[in-house]
């Protein structure tokens, strides 16, 4: 059991974490963020960008949903060089957003990937809908479609659902994310960020 202090002091980019560790401090930045007791405003940004213009160092990946309402920094309450974030409507794996993460553990070596979905996913509602839709929009559906045949028509059964198979994608499609897993140098888990409180939940 992993132990969370909400009001923990937020880490540094260019920290070294466990897995373990770069998953509280993200749960302690979101319980900051639901409490209104954010304090990665207080850090200096001037040094943050100049410590990291040569190189970043994140400690933690999150692969998100594009929409608007999801700022993942801000919701982990995490500033700059932090979090390693990939997006796309539905925050679900294609070859890119694999390789993309991939990055950030081998290259950037962060500690934790954290596939997010949220309440209200448009991605995820459209495909339970599966109507036609203009242009490449229905692009997205095909991704998203074991979710849907998993949970059925409940929405927020389907974007949890679409989480934690996107997360176990990653898990079992890339090697390199598995060997990382292996020598317990990486976590990767789902969670699902809830619009209305601003509470991210993990699921996995």
């Amino acid at each position: 059991m992993i132990a969370f202090d909400a009001f923990s002091h937020p880490v540094r980019a260019q920290t070294a974490l466990t897995p373990d560790a770069a998953l509280a401090e993200l749960m302690n930045g979101n319980a900051r963020f639901v409490a209104g007791k954010l304090v990665s405003f207080q850090e200096d940004l001037a040094i943050l960008k100049q410590n990291t213009i040569a190189k970043q160092e994140p400690f933690a990946a999150v692969l998100s949903c594009a929409d608007s309402r999801v700022p993942v920094e801000l919701l982990f309450d995490q500033s700059i060089g932090h979090v390693f974030v990939a997006r796309v409507a539905g925050n679900f794996c294609t070859p890119e957003i694999v390789a993309s993460l991939e990055y950030g553990v081998v290259s950037l070596g962060v500690a934790v990937i954290v596939v997010l979905g949220h309440s209200g996913c448009g991605a995820v509602k459209a495909t339970i809908a599966a109507k036609p839709a203009p242009g490449q929009i229905s692009a997205l559906y095909a991704p998203i479609r074991p979710a849907v045949e998993r949970a059925g028509s409940n929405l927020d059964a389907a974007i949890k659902a679409n989480a934690q198979i996107q997360a176990d994608l990653l898990r079992t499609a890339s090697p390199v994310i598995a060997e990382r897993m292996t020598a317990g140098r990486l976590k990767v888990v789902s969670g699902f960020y809830e619009l209305a409180s601003g509470r991210v939940s993990l699921l996995t």
